[in-house]
């Protein structure tokens, strides 16, 4: 080959090595930027500082779904846990805005805690935040919700349940009236007249204590309860009408369990479960207290020797106002409230209620809820305990 083409042909060669080689130097920067870009768990300029002091709960999740920034009241609710949404719900809203590219909002139900079938009422916005992230936002409407539904529930059961005792009230009057004459008959009203108005007062404090429950979370502020001293408070409020009717209150050895809550309204469930069972016990008879804990559960047990309750009564008793004997409730001034009231405590506090029995036989009433750890950090209520034990394979069996 002539000298003279070869150091065109070289320069020419050279040319097209370096120009390779610079090429691929690039792509691989390239490549290397986008890898960077796909794996980095920064989120956009500002959002960071907004999450920290947002009242709501918000988080902002990446493409894998993994939660790389939440809020406190994110982690409160209970639907942040380990870097990863919790509830199915939200995980569907957050791929659909992936998918579409639009906001969307919505109101959503989630569970309050791994027991029972209490719920927490979310109104859901979620909406893409640059290209890699979404962010969602969720505000806790349960408390709005429930109000609504104690206005409801008030108007249509106090026009029922009330005009039985007022009634009553105003028939005695005019009987009292009438037999003016006769200090017997008058005693005898009178008599009758208290014994009303003394169960519309209870009833009427009772429908107030339920609508305080539904009504609001009890729970903004808890503390660790110690489940003996709520057992001793109770036994101690029903100890005197218990003894005069021959029946023995009896109480297992100190548990040392201690459980996330209000320790007036749990002291309040069990006096009433207690209460329950001695007024539909014979005499004499017994009723046992006891507690169990089994995982992340502990287990308030209160057993009688009573008549006992029908099959088909069974989903019933908790409803307002039901009352297995109609007969007994009258004489004992029973308002039918007071397991109504058993369910939302338990409700508030993340856990259920539970009941067996058998007509002639008696009836256990089991509350379950979940159990204080020394590894729970105080500062957060007993929702976000119960929804991360819920997350445990032994929590869920």
């Amino acid at each position: 080959m002539d000298s003279a083409l070869l150091v065109p042909l070289a320069l020419l060669l050279g040319a097209v090595i370096g120009g390779g080689a610079v090429a691929t130097v690039v792509a691989a920067a390239r490549r290397g930027r986008v890898a960077a870009e796909v794996t980095s768990t920064a989120v956009p300029d500002g959002i960071a500082h907004v999450l920290d002091v947002l009242d709501t709960a918000g988080a902002v999740v990446d493409p894998s779904n993994n939660v790389v920034k939440a809020s406190p009241g994110a982690h409160t609710l209970g639907l942040v846990w380990h870097r990863t949404l919790v509830h199915a719900p939200l995980v569907d809203l957050v791929d659909r805005v992936r998918r579409s590219g639009e906001a969307v909002t919505e109101d959503v139900d989630i569970a309050r805690g791994p027991l029972g079938d209490a719920s927490i009422h979310l109104t859901v916005r979620v909406a893409p935040l640059g290209t890699r992230f979404v962010l969602l936002l969720a505000d806790d409407r349960t408390e709005s919700v429930r109000l609504e539904a104690v206005r409801r529930d008030f108007v249509a059961n106090i026009s029922h349940e009330l005009k039985t005792p007022i009634g009553a009230i105003g028939l005695l009057a005019e009987a009292l009236e009438q037999a003016a004459d006769d200090p017997e008959q008058v005693r005898r009203f009178a008599k009758r007249m208290s014994k009303e108005s003394t169960r519309l007062a209870t009833m009427t404090q009772e429908i107030i204590e339920l609508s305080r429950l539904q009504a609001a979370d009890a729970l903004t502020d808890p503390d660790v309860v110690d489940v003996d001293r709520v057992i001793q408070a109770a036994i101690d409020q029903n100890r005197v009408t218990a003894e005069s009717h021959r029946i023995a209150l009896v109480s297992g050895a100190r548990s040392g369990e201690r459980v996330w809550g209000d320790e007036g309204m749990l002291v309040t469930a069990v006096h009433n479960l207690i209460a329950n069972a001695v007024q539909y016990s014979p005499s004499p008879s017994r009723v046992g207290i006891g507690v169990t804990a089994l995982d992340d559960v502990v287990e308030i047990a209160v057993t009688d020797q009573g008549i006992g309750i029908a099959e088909e009564d069974l989903d019933r008793v908790f409803e307002r106002f039901f009352r297995v004997d109609q007969a007994r409730a009258r004489a004992t001034g029973g308002t039918g409230l007071g397991l109504s009231i058993v369910k939302h405590v338990v409700q508030n506090h993340g856990g259920d209620v539970r009941v067996w029995s058998q007509p002639g036989r008696g009836s256990t009433f089991t509350l379950r809820l979940p159990r204080a750890t020394d590894s729970t950090p105080a500062v957060l209520p007993p929702l976000t305990t119960a929804l991360t034990s819920a997350l445990t394979p032994k929590a869920r069996a």
